[in-house]
This record gives C-alpha cells, structure tokens and sequence, in this order.
C-alpha cells in the first residue's frame, strides 16, 4: 500500500486533562522526517463529553466530530467514516491509525505503521506499556509486564488495544469495520480482517504508554483489567 494520507482516530469521553498529552505526542510523531510527503489529520470523538474535551481538541488543530453514543466501537467507527469524508482520500490509498485520549504515542509511531503499509501489511496490531508511576503495586505491575514482549521486539502477540492498531481504509470497509460494542471492539475488527484474508502483523516493536488509571471506563476494557489485577492477591 502507498498511502498518500494518514488519519488518526481518537475516541474521548471527558477528557480534557488528559487529550493535550495525547495531542502533541501525535503532533509530533507527524513532523516525522519520513512522513514529509504524506498528509496527516487527526479526528477526535467528543462522544458524550460534559467537559472542554471539544475545545482541547479544536486548539490543538485536530477535527472534531461530536456524538452521544457513548459507545466505543460506534464513536470509532463515526471517527473513521469521518476520517474517509474529510481526508478526500480514497479507501485504497488512506491509512487508518487509532489511539485513546489517555496514551502517549512514540515519535516514530506512524512511521513505524506506514513503513509495514508499504511493506503490504493491511493491519498492524501493536502493544501498550504503563508508565513507572503505575498505581498497580510493584508485583502487580511485574506481573503485567509479563503479559506482554520485550520492548522493542518483533516478537508476536496475541494482544489488540485501540490504543495502538493501525489499518488500511480499504481492508477496513471489507471486514465491516468497527462493530457497536461498548467494549472489544478492537479485538472484533482484528478477527474479521484475519477471517476477511487480510495480512496482519502483530508487533511488538513500537508500544504506545498508555493511561493506568484503574478505574475503568467500560467493562471488560484495559482499565478492567488493571483493576482485577490490582485486586488480585495470587501473585
């Protein structure tokens, strides 16, 4: 795939001290010297948001689109069809690449993903890290490092976080895209690409740090899964 246009969705529900983080990382990973003849825009989905959430977002230069779903695998997927309208791109030549308002990504992380588009992958699927003021106690967070490669790595996963995945529009629109599910619809669009035929790659080798907040935005989420860890006493 030679894709000629980036776009980066990020879903977000009241997160107006947390997106400015998420903003500039981003802003920075596109002033990447190997993205200087590709365009990049970024689409954040203020869903249900009763914070300044949309005016972070609209100082930081990003398209906004405003919805009330709360739902994240609808406010993903009203982020990308969003994305398609605006970018005037077509599917066969736009790179989708999605993130969370709570996670920092690297300065080479859309590089990292437009290199593997080029390369003919269709999806990359990548890992998140937590930050070492984790609230998770020491063993706890020991425990979760173990759940994931080495940084740095190519080694495969069997992880998926919205936080760090990245498609091909056209690959996308084929497996139906992102389901309405209030939690996993990321895990749900990587099965239907793989069951679709199309080339996934699952890596290790640019992880994006992500929030650790334990208290759970929705069930069945990561936070969920942070929290039962930090409740969990059979380390």
């Amino acid at each position: 795939m030679n894709a000629a246009t980036l776009a980066v969705v990020i879903p977000a529900h009241d997160e107006e001290r947390l997106l400015p983080a998420a903003l500039t990382a981003l802003a920075r990973a596109a002033r990447h010297p190997d993205l200087t003849a590709v365009k990049v825009l970024t689409v954040v989905v203020a869903d249900a948001c009763r914070d300044r959430t949309e005016a972070v977002a609209r100082d930081a230069g990003a398209l906004v689109v405003a919805t009330d779903c709360r739902n994240p695998g609808r406010a993903r997927a009203v982020g990308v069809r969003h994305a398609l309208e605006r970018s005037l791109a077509r599917p066969s030549a736009l790179w989708v690449a999605t993130t969370d308002a709570d996670s920092v990504v690297p300065s080479g992380w859309l590089a990292h993903q437009l290199a593997h588009a080029r390369e003919g992958w269709h999806a990359v699927v990548g890992t998140v890290t937590l930050p070492l003021s984790s609230p998770l106690a020491a063993p706890h967070l020991a425990l979760y490092e173990t759940t994931r490669p080495p940084t740095g790595t190519p080694w495969l996963h069997p992880h998926v976080h919205g936080a760090n995945l990245g498609f091909a529009a056209d690959a996308y629109l084929d497996a139906g895209g992102f389901p309405p599910l209030t939690t996993g619809e990321d895990r749900a669009l990587v099965h239907a690409l793989e069951q679709r035929g199309h080339r996934v790659l699952r890596t290790a080798a640019c992880p994006v740090l992500t929030s650790p907040r334990l208290r759970s935005r929705a069930h069945g989420g990561f936070g969920h899964f942070l929290s039962a860890m930090a409740r969990s006493t059979d380390v």
